[in-house]
């Protein structure tokens, strides 16, 4: 994959957010406001982990097994949290998410998500993985699991392992993509969370490498700088405000 050929946005700059380890709660809530807020500081792009780990639910998952209520890790409880997006339940175990807020871009669905992960592709490329899109259709909807199917909005490897699974929400002419980089999982905990086996390309790289390469190719594939800026104080009260409704 090389750089992309389409015109860039004319974007004059966008923002790569601090690397956060929070709860999944607060993680929502946070891209929560900046959806609210994204007309006043442009494209951003953030990293982050959950912590405690936690299974999230896609924003119309109404349904889920029982037994999910009650799931525990190394004795600690696994969290419930939903998703302001959609698709299916991710298990934020030994990932890396990815949050990317844009202006509203014209085009199908598949178009948008195309334009949307094209920095993911080019960034994974230069770190020595080529990813595709997969090929699912509509069948996903039956799987708990985000990563039991690999979608047009999804990216796999050559050998067929799903290494990130995104999801959408258009809203005020705004898009946000939320996305999983799913590095290392435990196959024990994933096998009993979704009753399926899984064996991740091994080795990875780092975390910090992945940012490296993903925040470089963001500014290449979109045209324009990504300069690392912390939140606001009144992104923080947003948060704060957004957090204690939840």
């Amino acid at each position: 994959m090389t750089k992309p050929s389409r015109p860039p946005l004319g974007l004059k700059g966008g923002r790569l957010l601090p690397l956060w380890q929070a709860p999944g709660e607060a993680q929502m809530a946070l891209d929560r406001a900046l959806l609210a807020g994204m007309g006043q500081f442009g494209p951003i792009l953030r990293f982050y982990t959950w912590e405690p780990l936690a299974l999230s639910l896609g924003y119309h998952q109404r349904t889920y097994p029982a037994a999910w209520d009650a799931l525990t890790y190394q004795g600690q409880p696994v969290e419930l949290v939903r998703r302001p997006t959609g698709g299916r339940a991710v298990l934020h175990q030994g990932d890396l998410c990815y949050s990317l807020l844009i202006p509203h871009q014209p085009g199908t669905r598949r178009q948008v998500y195309e334009q949307c992960c094209g920095f993911l592709r080019l960034g994974w490329q230069s770190l020595g993985v080529n990813l595709t899109f997969g090929a699912g259709e509509r069948g996903y909807i039956h799987h708990p699991s985000c990563f039991s199917t690999a979608t047009a909005a999804d990216l796999v490897t050559a050998t067929g392992y799903k290494l990130i699974g995104s999801a959408q929400l258009h809203r005020g002419g705004a898009i946000l993509q939320q996305g999983s980089m799913r590095l290392n999982p435990d196959p024990a905990l994933f096998f009993e969370v979704f009753g399926e086996a899984i064996a991740p390309p091994s080795p990875m790289p780092t975390i910090p490498e992945i940012i490296t390469a993903l925040h470089q190719a963001a500014q290449t594939d979109w045209g324009c700088p990504f300069l690392e800026q912390p939140l606001t104080p009144p992104e923080w009260q947003a948060l704060t405000k957004l957090a204690t409704r939840v």
